[in-house]
């Protein structure tokens, strides 16, 4: 078995300008819960990254962000319209419904992607107060099927939900990989498509830990101190998870480990595709690539190679790359690829 895989982003080590950032920061004493200097000035990184209106919230991890994000949006007798395939709604162990206390309205999508004609019908019986309230769309971005949504698809359904009294959020645990493939700043998928809310991804990005809810317009959010401490997503010594924001936002750090891991997928991707018995389920966007192997093929590269089975039913699996992919990663893995599949 590899000590190294393609089963998560999360497998990845930390950036070394992160562990130097975490290292500084360790000198002294520091106001504590998010009073230090490291967390002032991230909150400044966010303003120039997301628009002037935004603020910040440091949290440890992306569930916990997603949560926090929705209360701040919703009340007890409110849903959230999201893709059957969300994070929120397969990979959070029912937090959301939990925690928030939140009804997830799911929408199946060939693609993980929302749009407006899928969402419409969700949109109903607003008023009736014997039906739940829908509040929040929420897309994420790239979606959990390693796809994409274009500024101008974001924006469609930020008019949607606006148009009805509702507020977009943008799940963004891999947002970087996002904009580093579509070539626009980070604004650009968030702020300027009509987004409400985003949960800034910085752990599969190369932090140690933490995510941000950054809200992005004024007049959203105000609660947020209340309801991440109340979450059990307040960090006491929080110098340590803004430290590594600082690293990660100064200078477009955040730009070269997710440009990196999605160039690692194309060049995966593009090694397998006349791989005979491989078939390639949807798009690479960004850092996934979704295939459908033969059982024993994956039984055998899984004796090898750490990646998850994604469907078991179809036998569709997911390889992820990550900053620290490397070519004779991506190589080696697609030399087994194929020799499993002439075995086979």
């Amino acid at each position: 078995m590899s000590t190294r895989g393609f089963a998560s982003d999360n497998h990845a080590g930390v950036l070394p300008e992160v562990l130097d950032a975490i290292a500084a920061a360790n000198t002294g004493h520091a106001a504590s819960y998010g009073g230090d200097e490291w967390t002032a000035r991230v909150s400044e990184l966010f303003k120039h990254e997301f628009g002037s209106d935004a603020h910040a919230a440091l949290v440890f991890n992306g569930t916990g962000a997603n949560v926090v994000a929705l209360q701040a949006f919703c009340q007890p007798f409110e849903a959230v319209v999201c893709a059957s395939t969300a994070h929120l709604n397969v990979d959070e162990c029912g937090a959301p419904e939990r925690v928030a206390g939140l009804k997830l309205l799911a929408v199946d999508t060939p693609d993980g992607k929302l749009t407006p004609e899928l969402v419409a019908p969700r949109l109903v019986r607003f008023g009736d107060e014997h039906a739940v309230q829908p509040r929040v769309l929420s897309i994420t971005q790239s979606t959990e099927l390693g796809t994409l949504y274009t500024p101008e698809e974001i924006r469609a359904l930020a008019d949607q939900a606006h148009e009805r009294g509702m507020l977009l959020h943008v799940d963004g645990a891999r947002l970087s990989n996002a904009a580093a493939a579509l070539n626009v700043p980070l604004r650009a998928i968030t702020t300027d498509a009509g987004a409400d809310a985003v949960s800034f991804g910085g752990t599969k990005n190369g932090l140690l830990l933490g995510e941000a809810v950054v809200f992005l317009r004024a007049g959203l959010g105000g609660d947020v101190a209340f309801l991440r401490k109340q979450s059990m997503q307040l960090a006491s010594k929080m110098r340590f998870v803004a430290a590594q924001f600082e690293a990660l936002l100064s200078g477009d750090l955040w730009l070269r480990p997710a440009a990196h891991a999605n160039a690692m997928a194309q060049r995966l991707a593009a090694a397998v595709a006349d791989v005979d018995g491989v078939t390639v389920t949807q798009p690479v966007q960004a850092n996934a690539i979704f295939a459908v192997l033969p059982p024993a093929v994956t039984t055998y590269l899984q004796e090898r190679w750490r990646f998850y089975v994604w469907d078991e039913n179809t036998g569709e699996v997911r390889w992820m790359c990550s900053w620290d992919t490397t070519e004779e990663d991506v190589d080696a893995f697609a030399a087994d690829v194929r020799a499993a599949a002439a075995a086979a």
